[in-house]
């Protein structure tokens, strides 16, 4: 039994109680202990670890043997987790976890703006936009963007649609406004985006909505449609790139994002929002979709995602400690780089079906040219290697690597290494 404990995974945190002679009631009584066990005296210890310092072998390495290509939610720097476990069961002296306590308390008030001030650091984020923490996941913002620009549902919208996040979006808001398609790639199978001058827009329209990088369909704006609506307001659903690169935020008049690609567990959806747009929700508009409910609020109105904000703040300190977004975009670009570099010459035997000019640096689609049989076995012999979730979304197929600022170079180095040595096996 004691040799099986000891090769069973545990958590980080608490330790398997070790079972010890029985230790006088006095001396019991002085030692602090988290569980009561009758019958024996057990000790559990509770593993203070030290945030971890940049030069940590552990956290250098960022190999905790498996590497998760997952698109969300997805793998986050190890340096952070480690942080956050130090601070799990007491944050910062409080004698609490972040869990637990109050979100109106001066340790909460404290980590949320500092994440909202170092996020506005990482994008130059001006005054002149409110930055916003949510809840209900981007997919809640495709009905808050047309109930707060919208004055009502004959109010005309304007929407790209490049893939499946972005069609989902033009549906929902057609509940609430006379949303239109100025563009669709759905003939292409979306694996393009269009000339600028292609978008048929209307002048009347309220906003002009993309989805900036489709997480399915492996596309991604490299530049901006200017929306030629009175008003001016592009929109852009950022979820899968957020904070990958930086973004001239003055742009747009709403970026919205679910956190769980790049900064963040789910749970937390952030906004930033020009604040001349808020205030002005259609009167149907639900109390938690109402852009204003939230900045009058400083995103407290109700109990927020408080763990989810904290580990995105701890996330923004790790990427201004990189250098900013412009080196993190830099990284991306080189370990994108080294994928399709792989994909394109393999001679046909991977196929990433994305225009070259706006192939995202986030997330690689690709097939085998022999066929879904040895895609299945791609994608089995990949985890039996310590690389996982590497299956296409249900709704295409194929394989998918989503190499998120968090993935290690070393991950997307295996991962081309595996693909070369699986072609030469099954020629």
């Amino acid at each position: 039994m004691a040799a099986a404990a000891a090769t069973t995974p545990h958590s980080l945190l608490l330790r398997r109680p070790t079972t010890t002679p029985a230790a006088p009631r006095a001396a019991a009584a002085t030692t602090p202990s988290l569980l009561h066990l009758p019958a024996r005296s057990a000790r559990i210890s509770c593993a203070a670890v030290a945030a971890p310092s940049a030069s940590s072998p552990v956290a250098a390495a960022g190999d905790r043997g498996i590497y998760n290509f997952a698109a969300g939610p997805a793998t986050l720097p190890l340096s952070v987790l480690q942080r956050a476990q130090a601070e799990l069961v007491d944050y910062r002296g409080s004698g609490m976890s972040i869990m637990e306590m109050s979100h109106r308390g001066k340790e909460f008030d404290a980590a949320i703006k500092k994440a909202e001030a170092d996020l506005r650091a990482l994008l130059a984020v001006p005054d002149t936009h409110a930055v916003l923490f949510l809840q209900g996941g981007a997919t809640t913002q495709f009905a808050a963007v047309p109930l707060n620009l919208c004055a009502g549902p004959s109010d005309p919208a304007d929407f790209v649609v490049s893939g499946s996040w972005s069609d989902k979006a033009f549906k929902e808001a057609k509940k609430y406004s006379a949303a239109s398609v100025a563009w669709s790639g759905k003939d292409g199978k979306y694996t393009a985006l269009p000339p600028f001058d292609a978008i048929k827009q209307n002048p009347e329209a309220r906003f002009l909505h993309i989805c900036s990088n489709e997480t399915i369909h492996g596309v991604e704006f490299k530049d901006y449609p200017e929306p030629r609506n009175k008003s001016g307001i592009l929109v852009a659903d950022m979820s899968s790139n957020f904070c990958s690169k930086p973004v001239d935020v003055s742009r747009f008049g709403v970026i919205y994002a679910g956190a769980q690609k790049n900064v963040g567990p789910s749970g937390v959806t952030i906004a930033i929002v020009r604040k001349d747009l808020i205030g002005n929700a259609q009167p149907i508009t639900p109390v938690m979709l109402d852009f204003k409910t939230h900045a009058d609020n400083a995103s407290l109105y109700n109990t927020p995602p408080c763990f989810a904000i904290y580990i995105c703040g701890l996330v923004f300190e790790d990427l201004l400690a990189q250098g900013g977004l412009p080196e993190v975009e830099k990284k991306n670009a080189h370990k994108a780089g080294i994928l399709y570099d792989t994909i394109d010459a393999s001679g046909g035997y991977y196929i990433c079906p994305v225009e070259k000019s706006v192939r995202s640096l986030m997330n690689v689609p690709f097939t085998l040219a022999k066929g879904p049989d040895f895609e299945k076995q791609f994608i089995a012999e990949a985890a039996k290697e310590g690389m996982v979730q590497l299956k296409g979304h249900r709704s295409v197929g194929g394989v998918r690597a989503s190499i998120y600022n968090a993935m290690p170079l070393a991950g997307v180095e295996k991962l081309v290494a595996f693909m070369k040595d699986f072609q030469a096996r099954n020629p």
